[in-house]
This record gives structure tokens, sequence and C-alpha cells, in this order.
């Protein structure tokens, strides 16, 4: 029996049945497209031109780099269909049942500092439109997102599905009045070229994708099994890339043109430039930005009840322990978004490049496991089972993992730090190709040189993978 969008979700960490299936891999389009089309794309887009990077720079390095990002996003909602399970509970093969704890700890950080981020801009946004208080207004936005995602993904979705159609078109008509409306051409003597601030706003694009990988295969996983991977790649792919590339060329050019009226995400700019209606636009990105905090609070969510159900040696979460969850999560981000709406751009770009030093290795090592060492096989019943093959910590992935962060440090460029490596490559941030290649390599090797853990190969019997039997273990627990 499908569940409605108005029950409460009834699989969050477990396996979803076969018979709980449903849909094309087409609706992951909407879902992407829409998750990008918010004011905090925007804002991230505006953050290089801001910092002097000529604007056409700018845009050339947002396209760059959320298409090498959404690949990596894209290949992990791909895992979805074939697997069935929430994309964190997946990583516990590689790193172990209870090794998995410490990258979603790091997860569990980065949902809630973007739900943070996000409720500033959101209610930033509602009390320009209603002259409340900011604070007042970042609660209720919050408390209107906590709503959505108590229900879980079906609500969500739905949400989304409306959401993507309307703040695109929204977007049209916003992007064609930010051409007409201002003085495109002006802006673009604008700024100084270096390596260093074009390869940091590619680390923001790509960073931005990457930040979707732990939990980009908890939406794609209510698709029926049979869903080929070129389709849910493709679709992601294209919904991700396209809309985030668009938001950021908007908000790199919205600086350009405006700084100090932009101010870095202001919505009441944004809303103006349609020419008409301003009221309109500004309820229509206020309902998109709503539905992303629940995107974001869902992530959060899941990773945290992950880490729970880890913990206890269970599976499935009851009604009233994902409501607290959910509201205790809301509250701390509430509190947070309160505490640190000042100096937003810079917060943000810093907590973003900090997020790609500790999820570049992790998807790396997730993704190198699923495509190219276990090719997509996994013994679904273990991933639950605390004794079973995947039991404990895996020492490989924690190695290639620590050995990768470790790598990147040299070259890291932050305001509090910049690495010797970087230094010589004058201030240019790599940090994160190398935390993608040495965590790849190394994982590679140690799963080829060791790959045996607890007596198993990595590989189970094709009878252990079997979907139904999977689903009836599962049941039965």
């Amino acid at each position: 029996m499908v569940q409605s969008k108005l029950e409460v979700e009834k699989y969050s960490t477990d396996f979803v049945p076969h018979s709980e299936r449903f849909g094309k891999a087409r609706s992951l389009f909407s879902l992407w497209f829409a998750t990008n089309m918010n004011v905090l794309t925007v804002a991230t887009g505006a953050i290089p031109v801001a910092l002097g990077l000529p604007v056409l720079w700018a845009v050339a390095a947002a396209v760059l780099g959320h298409a090498v990002g959404a690949v990596f996003m894209a290949l992990h909602s791909a895992q979805g269909p074939i697997l069935g399970i929430p994309q964190m509970i997946q990583s516990r093969a590689q790193f172990g049942y209870l090794g998995s704890i410490l990258p979603l700890v790091l997860v569990v950080i980065m949902y809630i500092g973007y739900f943070a981020v996000g409720g500033v801009l959101t209610g930033n946004a509602l009390a320009e439109w209603l002259g409340w208080d900011v604070n007042i207004s970042i609660a209720v936005a919050n408390a209107l997102a906590t709503i959505v995602t108590i229900y879980g993904y079906r609500m969500i979705r739905a949400s989304v599905t409306v959401v993507s159609w309307v703040t695109g078109l929204a977007f049209v008509f916003l992007t064609v009045g930010l051409f007409t409306r201002n003085d495109i051409a002006g802006s673009l003597p604008q700024g100084q070229f270096t390596w260093g601030l074009f390869f940091l706003a590619v680390t923001l694009a790509a960073t931005w994708q990457l930040t979707y990988a732990p939990y980009v295969a908890d939406y794609s996983r209510y698709l029926p099994a049979n869903t080929s991977v070129r389709a849910s790649f493709w679709w992601t792919y294209a919904g991700s890339a396209v809309s985030s590339t668009w938001m950021f060329a908007f908000g790199a050019i919205a600086t350009a043109v405006a700084a100090d009226a932009f101010a870095g995400g202001s919505v009441s700019f944004i809303a103006a430039q349609a020419g008409f209606a301003p009221w309109l636009f500004l309820a229509v990105i206020l309902l998109g930005n709503i539905v992303i905090l629940g995107v974001d609070l869902y992530g959060g969510f899941m990773s945290i009840v992950t880490i729970t159900g880890a913990l206890k040696a269970s599976t499935g979460v009851r009604p009233v322990t994902r409501v607290l969850t959910v509201l205790g999560i809301s509250a701390v981000g509430t509190v947070l978004a309160i505490a640190g709406r000042g100096d937003f751009l810079n917060t943000l770009m810093n907590f973003i490049v900090l997020l790609a030093v500790f999820l570049v290795p992790w998807t790396s090592i997730n993704l190198i496991d699923f495509y190219l060492v276990r090719k997509e096989n996994y013994d679904i019943p273990a991933i639950y089972d605390p004794a079973g093959r995947y039991r404990g910590i895996d020492w490989r992935a924690m190695t290639a993992y620590a050995v990768a962060v470790a790598a990147e440090v040299p070259f890291l460029v932050t305001p509090m730090f910049t690495g010797p490596f970087a230094e010589y490559l004058d201030g240019v941030d790599v940090s994160w190709l190398i935390g993608l290649a040495v965590s790849a390599v190394l994982f590679y090797v140690l799963m080829k040189k060791y790959p045996r853990r607890h007596g198993f190969l990595p590989t189970p019997e094709a009878d252990s993978i079997n979907p139904e039997q999977a689903s009836q273990q599962l049941a039965a627990r």
C-alpha cells in the first residue's frame, strides 16, 4: 500500500520494500532543480565577485565547478534505487557499522550549518516582506520547514515538485529583469583576476554539489529497483547542475551590478528585478526557501537517527522519536541562525571551504567502493547487523580517509591558515582535488591488497543480496 503524502514517513533509516517503490527517474530532475532555486544558492554565487573576481570569470568558475561536482553527486543518486537504503547507512559497508559514525557526525554539523545560514536568509526575507522582527521571522520560517520535515520524503517531494515549476518561472522573469534593468556591460571590467580567487570560486561550486552527496540517495531509494543507473544519474545531474549554475551566475551578476543594494543576498533586491508585483516574487522565493530548509533538516534528521541506530543496534524510528529529533535539530539551527547572522558572506564561504576538506574523501571512498570494488553488490541485511560482515570499524577506509584529510591541509587556503604548498601555488587552493585523488587511490589499493575483513571478501555471494530476501529479513527484525 502506497503511503499518503500526509502520513508521517514510515521508512527513515530502513530498507524501502519493493512494494513501496514508485515513480520515474525523471522526477529527480524537478527535485534537484528546485533544491537549488533559492537565495542561499544565489548568495554563494555572489561570494567570488564580492571578493574581487571579475563577473565573467566568476560565471565561468560556476559552470566548471558545478559541471565537475555534479558528477559525483549524481553518481551517489544512482545508488538509491539499486540498494533501497539511505546514503549514510550504505557507508557502513566502507567504514564499518561503527566506523561510519565519524563521517556522520561531520555530516550532521554540515546540515545544521546549512539550515542555520538558510534560516538567516529566509528570516530576513520574511522580515522584509511583513515588517516583522528578524529573529522572530527566522523562528517562524524554521518552524514551517520543521512541519514539512516531520512528514518526511513524500511531503518534501510533493512540495519540491510544485516549487520547482513556480520558482523556475519566477526566476526567468527575475533574470530577464536583472539583465534589462542594470548596466551589465559596465560591470564587466570590475575586479581583478587571480588564479587563487578563480579556484576558490570553482571550489565553492564543486563543494556545493558535494554537500548533497551524503543524502542524495535518500530520495532516489524510493524509485523502483529496475531504474537504470544512467537514468538516475542524468536526471539528477541535469536538475542540480542547471539550476545551481543559473543561481550562482545570478548572484555573481547581481553583486557586480549592485553590490550595495544586493548586499550578498537581499531578497527585496532580487524580487524587485521583475519590475512588477515584487510582493508576489518575494512570496515565491520565501516558499522555495522554506522547502529547501526542510530538505536540509531532513538530511540532518536522517544522519542523527543513523548514528543513534548504530549505537543502539536498532532499525526503524518511532514517530515520537522522529518528531523530537526534528524539533531538536530545528531548535539548534534556529539558535545558531539568530546568534550568527552578522558577516554572512564571509561565514558562509569559510563554512563551505571547510566542508570540502571532510566531505571529498568520504565521497571518493564511497563511490570507489560502490562502482569499482563491490560493483553494486552489497549484503543489505548485514548492513543493519552490528555483528555482521560490515561490523566494527573498517581500518582500510578509515586509513584512506585520515591520510586524505591530512594530505589536504598543506594545500588549504583559509583566512586562518594557508598551507605551505598553497603559498607555493600563489594562494591557489587545490586541497579538494588532492583529497579526492589520495582517498580514491589509497582506498582502492588497500581493498585490493587486503580484501578480507572478518573473513569476508568485499563482494558477497549473489543469494545474500537478493532484494526480496533482504526485504523479508529486514521486515522480520
